[in-house]
């Protein structure tokens, strides 16, 4: 099919140079290093830096919480995630306000249709990128640490209870599990990462065929990485965020369990102040910010923004 034979795009959230997080993140990740060699030629890239540096910071919407007396989260005009043949260079900031999309920084662009998701079916489990559907439509993959509510959070996307299998014990994932959406897309589950009490050669082979997938499947629009926002940065998120960055595979980061809010006096943070940590560790390997959204399974907050964001990639890959 045609759409097969479409090329990739990318977004500009590329490594800035290859990474080794061997060492403490706290320390490797304050002292980057400087870009060697030349950067992809990418699609989707932020407003440059030069036209924002006189504009304010603008509060980010966020979903709504008990916390009614914490102020609204701001973040910067060059932080922001802004579509290609979306300009917002000559709107004030109130007017950007309004297309943020809520609880992220992905501006809304005009690619964002046919949200609705209407029809959601299993389709095959693989453990090879060549055995997986080979009709050419676009998809998106979900992945992240085992038990940060990956299925839980599909689930929620399409308004199932069962469509992806939701276990208490981590790692039940153990394919490249294709659900086709609306018979004209997909939404593909991966093997989460990080289980300790796999068996070690098991944990290799999701690893291969996880990382083959991601280099290899031509009709792979964007990986939504998945962080658990009700706990500090790990280190293992961290690497995988930096390696999909490194080789140029798309990715949108999604923060998890953000219903989820400890009480300070117990030492806990609230997940806006762990997605901010997170993001300050890995953007000195980035060419600019991922884009990125908060969700809960729980209250469902971030699902209709997911389907929005993938609307407007999906929307703009089919086309080009």
């Amino acid at each position: 099919m045609i759409l097969a034979q479409l090329p990739r795009f990318h977004l500009s959230i590329f490594a800035k140079s290859p990474l080794s997080l061997s060492s403490s993140h706290f320390h490797f990740l304050n002292h980057p290093s400087k870009p060697s060699g030349s950067l992809a030629r990418t699609l989707f890239s932020l407003t440059p830096k030069s036209n924002l540096a006189t504009v304010e910071p603008i509060p980010l919407p966020v979903s709504d919480s008990s916390e009614l007396d914490e102020a609204p989260v701001e973040i910067p005009l060059d932080k922001l995630f802004v579509p290609p043949e979306t300009d917002i260079s000559g709107d004030n900031p109130s007017s950007i306000t309004a297309r943020i999309l809520k609880g992220s920084n992905i501006v809304l662009s005009k690619y964002a249709r046919d949200t609705q998701v209407a029809q959601a079916d299993y389709v095959k489990s693989s453990v090879r990128t060549e055995d997986c559907p080979a009709d050419g439509l676009p998809e998106f993959a979900l992945v992240g640490r085992s038990n940060v509510g990956k299925s839980s959070l599909l689930n929620s996307l399409v308004r199932r209870k069962r469509l992806a299998l939701t276990s208490k014990k981590p790692g039940k994932t153990q394919c490249i599990n294709h659900f086709r959406i609306n018979d004209n897309w997909y939404l593909v589950d991966l093997p989460g990462y990080g289980y300790a009490s796999a068996p070690h050669e098991l944990k290799q082979d999701w690893n291969k065929f996880t990382k083959d997938y991601f280099l290899n499947r031509s009709t792979l629009v964007s990986v939504f990485l998945l962080v658990d926002a009700s706990i500090p940065p790990k280190q293992i998120d961290l690497d995988y965020a930096s390696w999909l960055g490194q080789n140029q595979v798309p990715m949108t980061m999604v923060f998890t369990k953000c219903d989820k809010r400890k009480k300070k006096k117990n030492g806990g943070k609230r997940p806006e102040e762990n997605i901010k940590e997170f993001q300050d560790l890995i953007q000195g390997f980035f060419e600019t910010t991922p884009p990125w959204i908060m969700t809960s399974s729980v209250t469902n907050q971030g699902r209709d923004e997911i389907l929005l964001h993938m609307a407007q990639l999906r929307n703009y890959w089919l086309k080009h």
